[in-house]
């Protein structure tokens, strides 16, 4: 997946001037006001957190899921469990981050910025301006569920963490097994098995099976209607050129020893298009992998009647078709798992997104608050596995329940816990991932799963990926750039990103010649930026890892 400079970035660092001048001058004021503060919670562990009720102002995006954060089940269970009371400051989630801007600018923050999406350059400049607190001191002395989480869990810790040793949010923590191997190839088994053939390899089998797909009449209707192979406009890895590149470079950038690089400009690359644009030619790729959207893509996988979709690229299945175990209509689950093929050099390689972050900056408290240490008790305490299942799923009883006998997790192991039936959930009962949290490969692995289930599957396909992940070649970590940075990456990284899928396109299906505009395409890279942009990521990757 090539990478998306975040649409609100330049808006925020262009704004950040504004917001430390009006922000500045009272810095040692607010800072001043807390420290004469005088301590108000509980002993570490003890329920509730407060001697006495205290209420913190919280801002939050709007939630779909969520009908009312006040009235919400769990609100109300937490407030009681832990003696604080939340004046929630709910902003629409469309214009969520830019409307945050402007909230900072002012001054007039609340005590608790949560789940507003905001990056590590971000908290890396409010954070040493003081507008955001340090937590360190605070996890020191009151972190219990969040000292545990970092002294277990490493790479959380690393990826919080600026250069400077500062750690200004908590995160949300998903460790998704099935999510750190997601650039997956599925196929449609019964066609496999009409015509005798194997999950293919390498790149020439995945050819040739495609190519069998097209011209024997899998589908038996007698009709040259089979489309071997299909992906859509990137949602989550279901670009043609993912999967496919692997073969011949990463697809992404990368770090090999400390260096990082990209594939793009790479005669590798070249030699992925060429591989790409044959079977383009052959009419093994659908034409419309490259504009359309999920709607069209599961049309294909589920074509009424006969089956018309032989393969696609995608983290799921449930993008082109539908999963439903119980149905005998849904075409998904026909549908296996290819594992990463050998190109023709020899290399067999799975993309690889270990991080178990899903959001770096879910909680921050501000130098507007009066309680900190209450606010930090608050969020620390959500770690805990029953707080985490409340908030995320529900209450016991009415979300989940503990596994019975018998029932079996991911993991192959006797099961923990359960769902309760989507059909029997009660309404508003949870904060749905607004929220600290913790899912770890244990806590999820121990959820029982029905055998065949959508999870199931993608935990049972992740563990044939697993063996190709590479040891010498890896993503790219959490960076923390600079605010020069940062202004610098949002007038470059969506040209380069946004050129280099627009002439991969165009490379794939012929609109462009490989042999006649490669070279300018290179040039063209060039001019844009690529080695600068490189060079930028380098130097923050040197400034934290080496």
């Amino acid at each position: 997946m090539i990478r998306k400079t975040l649409l609100f970035l330049s808006l925020v660092l262009v704004f950040t001037m504004l917001t430390l001048a009006a922000c500045s001058p009272n810095d040692e004021t607010e800072k001043d006001k807390n420290e004469e503060i005088e301590p108000i919670v509980t002993k570490n562990g003890e329920f509730p957190i407060v001697e006495e009720e205290v209420t913190l102002d919280v801002l939050i995006p709007s939630n779909s899921e969520v009908e009312d954060f006040e009235t919400n089940a769990f609100t109300k269970w937490y407030e009681e469990k832990t003696g604080v009371n939340i004046n929630w400051e709910v902003i629409p989630e469309e214009g969520a981050k830019e409307k945050l801007n402007l909230i900072l600018i002012s001054g007039d923050y609340p005590d608790v910025i949560m789940h507003m999406g905001l990056t590590p350059a971000q908290l890396r400049v409010y954070g040493e301006k003081g507008i955001f607190l340090s937590l360190n001191d605070m996890i020191d002395e009151y972190g219990i569920e969040s000292k545990k989480m970092l002294q277990n869990m490493p790479m959380v810790k690393n990826g919080i963490t600026t250069p400077e040793g500062e750690i200004y949010a908590l995160p949300q923590v998903n460790e998704c097994f099935h999510c750190s191997v997601s650039q997956k190839m599925w196929i449609y088994k019964p066609w496999l098995d009409k015509l005798g053939l194997d999950i293919p390899t390498t790149t020439e089998e995945f050819y040739n099976v495609m190519k069998a797909f097209k011209t024997e009449d899998p589908n038996g209707n007698g009709k040259a209607d089979e489309i071997p192979l299909s992906g859509m406009k990137n949602a989550w890895h279901e670009k043609v050129s993912g999967f496919l590149m692997d073969p011949f470079i990463y697809s992404d950038m990368y770090v090999k020893g400390d260096t990082i690089a990209v594939p793009w400009n790479k005669p590798e690359w070249k030699e992925g298009l060429e591989y790409l644009n044959k079977m383009y030619s052959d009419g093994l790729i659908y034409s419309g992998s490259f504009t359309q959207g999920t709607e069209q893509f599961k049309k294909l996988g589920e074509n009424p009647g006969e089956a018309i979709l032989g393969a696609a690229p995608a983290a799921t299945r449930g993008f082109f078709s539908d999963v439903d175990i119980t149905s005998d209509d849904a075409r998904g689950p026909d549908f296996v798992v290819v594992p990463p093929l050998e190109g023709p050099n020899g290399q067999r390689i799975a993309l690889h997104e270990p991080t178990a972050i899903t959001v770096p900056a879910e909680f921050v408290i501000t130098n507007n608050a009066e309680h900190p240490d209450v606010a930090f008790r608050w969020a620390d305490a959500m770690y805990q596995e029953e707080i985490t299942r409340r908030s995320v799923i529900g209450r016991p009883g009415k979300g989940w329940k503990e596994a019975e006998e018998g029932q079996i997790g991911l993991n192959g192991e006797p099961a923990t816990w359960t769902l309760i039936p989507a059909e029997e959930k009660e309404d508003n009962a949870a904060w749905i991932q607004t929220g600290p949290s913790l899912r770890t490969k244990e806590f999820r692995s121990g959820k029982a799963v029905p055998e065949g289930s959508q999870e199931a599957v993608l935990w049972n396909a992740s563990k044939k990926y697993e063996p190709y992940i590479s040891e010498t070649i890896n993503p790219v970590p959490p960076l923390f750039f600079t605010e020069e940075q940062s202004v610098e990456m949002a007038t470059i990284e969506k040209t380069i990103t946004d050129y280099v899928d627009e002439m991969t396109a165009k490379f794939i299906i012929g609109d462009a010649s490989l042999e006649e505009d490669w070279e300018e395409y290179i040039a063209t890279l060039k001019s844009m930026g690529i080695e600068r942009y490189v060079e930028i990521y380098q130097s923050a990757y040197n400034e934290k890892y080496k």
